[in-house]
């Protein structure tokens, strides 16, 4: 899924205060870990399975009522099920909002998460090739305006999930696997009449064009929800989804604000893995991250029920650990961040090599606010140390990773006849703290022989700008890409798999990389047996990489949330880096 979080900088005065301390605020021991981020398994974000999963969920000691607030810095993206597939986005319509085939519950027992029915009676059942599967849909389920889900409903919503079109945000999977998914474009173009998704009373058939044996997981994303045909006018609906789940909208303004209320007509009983304690949900998306800090660590009045799913700053971080560690909540995250340099405009490697090697890791992320060990990780594959079958590797041999060095990129561009290369990309100028992180990139990359031109956007047009695969004024992308699920299958080809720009748009190849023979091996990895898939997305990672050389890796990332002293049931989503809202309560 993609990454949405905002960059985040320190003042001057505090990053000479965690300079004087090696630059990485002391949170990590030898092995570069904090306690409760283990890098060596970032991406361990749960593969075990509880098919028998049951409602109600009960929660020993917690209590009804109260009001949780929530700060962020930045908006969110399109609120509409079929489209949401940012962190947050996805994050809040399924722990709270929406309903799909299947979902994530937290284990405490191994802090990751367990994937339980939702919807569906149980995870599914496949055919002996995993080309088909069955879910049956159970009873009970009902609208926010008390009109019962049908199985219907689901398939319309499925049926959604292939337009690519109306929904650029949306993942590709349902048009990667499904029968001819590749020329069935939605209900809109296409109609309903298609043979992919079959209904045949509670019982959904879905039928693939290879083998799918990842369905559950995908059957997780609001994408593989019901919608109410006829009510799902998208410039519409997006504002306004209608809920199946424990909470629904209220008041929403998008980029702004967001508050949810109780569904009167959520029924606990079929909900595998929901709580509604919380009378209601009020977001804010508009305060800055100093201020997040400032009231969380006061802990007065109604900051107590406060949380926030933004990192702390690496201003405010041993603090937050010295003094209030029971309210500041750590976890690894399936994250790898990236730049991108787009493969049509920047066509030589050792260009895109030199950047690499120009780029500033440590003081970057610094002045970005990460705190090093915790909420950044150094990395060299594109898939985080935890994914099944991964091994590392270096793609830039004798680079360390976090480490720069401009001589050597300076070398690459007079061996290339590049000195003087124009590199462009998108910063957001109406936040300082993000133009100061910029100042330090640019003077890394002019050092280096670059010429650096960062080009101005703004937080709320950061996105589009950069997802437009005609924006001519840029020519590197910087993103982020978080799992959706521990599966090679998850990260490959969502990453480098080419796209048909006029029909898809970028999607999630944020570098527009285009290789025949990389295509070729992901479609064949994607025929393999399931137990010879993880060795093989690894190797086509690594082959890519070192080939290629199409992106490269800053880091990845782990989170470091804080929350008021009156909430509680906050532990991390591994699988998305947020919270785990589904078990959240206010102390009364």
């Amino acid at each position: 899924m993609r990454f949405r979080r905002p960059v985040i900088a320190v003042t001057a005065v505090a990053m000479l205060a965690l300079a004087a301390c090696g630059g990485s605020g002391e949170p990590a021991d030898d092995n570069g870990r904090a306690e409760g981020v283990d890098a060596d398994k970032l991406a361990a974000t749960g593969t075990g399975m509880d098919a028998e999963r049951e409602g109600p969920v009960k929660i020993d000691g917690a209590t009804e009522g109260g009001t949780v607030t929530v700060l962020s810095y930045a908006g969110l993206n399109s609120m509409d099920p079929t489209e949401a597939y940012y962190q947050s986005t996805l994050s809040i319509l399924s722990g709270l909002v929406t309903r799909s085939l299947t979902q994530f519950a937290y284990d405490e027992e191994s802090g990751e998460m367990v994937l339980v029915p939702d919807l569906a009676t149980d995870l599914g059942t496949p055919n002996e090739d995993y080309t088909e599967w069955e879910f049956t849909i159970r009873d009970g389920v009902k609208w926010e305006n008390g009109e019962e889900v049908t199985a219907e409903d689901v398939r319309y919503g499925i049926l959604r999930s292939f337009d690519r079109a109306s929904f650029l945000e949306g993942a590709n999977y349902s048009n990667a696997y499904f029968l001819d998914g590749d020329e069935y474009k939605g209900p809109y173009k296409s109609g309903k009449d298609y043979a992919g998704v079959e209904v045949d009373g509670d019982t959904l058939t879905l039928k693939m064009d290879r083998p799918f044996p990842d369905m559950p997981y995908w059957g997780s994303f609001p994408a593989m929800g019901p919608i109410p045909e006829g009510q799902d006018e998208p410039e519409e609906y997006r504002l306004h989804p209608l809920s199946t789940g424990p909470y629904m909208f209220s008041d929403y303004n998008p980029e702004k604000s967001l508050t949810l209320v109780r569904n009167p007509h959520w029924d606990p009983n079929t909900d595998p893995a929901r709580t509604q304690y919380p009378e209601q949900y009020v977001f804010d998306f508009q305060t800055d991250s100093t201020k997040i800090d400032q009231i969380l660590l006061k802990d007065q009045g109604e900051a107590q029920t406060t949380m926030t799913y933004d990192n702390v700053l690496a201003a405010n971080f041993r603090t937050f650990q010295d003094e209030h560690a029971d309210r500041l909540v750590l976890g690894g995250s399936p994250l790898t961040t990236y730049w991108a340099p787009d493969y049509r405009k920047v066509t030589d490697k050792r260009v895109r090599q030199a950047l690499a090697w120009a780029y500033p890791y440590r003081d970057a992320a610094l002045a970005a606010g990460y705190v090093e060990g915790v909420t950044r990780i150094w990395g060299t594959n594109l898939m985080p140390p935890g994914m099944p079958g991964r091994t590392e590797y270096n793609p830039l041999p004798g680079h360390e990773p976090g480490s720069t060095d401009t001589a050597k990129a300076r070398e690459l561009l007079e061996e290339a006849d590049a000195v003087g290369y124009e590199i462009k990309w998108l910063f957001q100028n109406d936040d300082p703290n993000t133009v100061k992180a910029t100042d330090i990139v640019v003077k890394s990359l002019e050092e280096a022989g670059f010429e650096a031109s960062p080009v101005a956007t703004t937080i709320a047009n950061f996105s589009s700008d950069r997802e437009d695969p005609d924006n001519d004024d840029i020519n590197v992308r910087s993103g982020g890409w978080l799992s959706d699920w521990p599966s090679g299958g998850s990260w490959c080809p969502p990453v480098f798999q080419s796209t048909d720009l006029e029909e898809e748009g970028l999607g999630s190849n944020y570098a527009v990389f285009s290789e025949p023979e990389v295509d070729q091996r992901i479609e064949e990895i994607s025929m393999l047996p399931i137990e010879e898939q993880p060795a093989a997305w690894n190797e086509l990672d690594e082959f890519v990489a070192t080939e290629y050389f199409p992106l490269f890796v800053l880091g990845y990332g782990g989170v470091a949330m804080a929350h008021g002293s009156k909430i509680e049931g906050f532990e991390v989503d591994t699988a998305a880096g947020m919270p785990t809202w589904k078990g959240i309560w206010v102390e009364q």
